[in-house]
């Protein structure tokens, strides 16, 4: 394999973490769930396992890691940054669990990844988004929000 060709292999590792990532963050924003169980929870019996006929695509689970924890341990510093980035008609309370659950986990990596170009962190997040809401704004939302945060955040 060559180089080019493992890097692709690492970043779509990294991209299917991304959205078990943020699958994970809205599951214990809806239940109240832990963060050791719920990664537990994922990385044994979701990320690149078969359920229900459907085979899940490998993750890199540390990333998949790094992301629900980090979000979780900076959950307060990173929320008023989501929601400074936000219009002011669109408090992070009136947002979808799952949008907020995208943007904290985009928000996270743009805050604690500066070796993640810019760029991929907004692609991938606006990719989720798709993946959620296939007809609708939340994907663009996703994108102007993530790319106000860099702006202000990263040089």
């Amino acid at each position: 394999m060559n180089a080019s060709a493992s890097k692709t292999k690492a970043a779509n590792k990294r991209g299917v973490a991304r959205l078990g990532a943020v699958q994970a963050l809205y599951q214990m924003d809806m239940s109240g769930a832990g963060v050791l169980e719920t990664a537990a929870e994922y990385e044994t019996f979701r990320l690149g396992k078969e359920i229900d006929g459907f085979q899940y695509r490998d993750a890199d689970p540390a990333w998949f890691r790094a992301i629900l924890s980090g979000v979780v341990a900076e959950q307060t510093r990173i929320d008023p940054v989501v929601r400074n980035a936000l219009t002011e008609d669109w408090p992070l309370s009136r947002l979808d669990g799952t949008l907020r659950a995208v943007l904290r986990a985009g928000a996270w990596e743009l805050l604690h990844r500066k070796d993640v170009p810019v760029p991929v962190i907004v692609t991938e997040y606006v990719d989720v988004a798709h993946a959620f809401f296939d007809e609708g704004e939340e994907p663009r939302m996703v994108n102007a929000v993530l790319d106000r945060i860099a702006r202000q955040h990263r040089q």
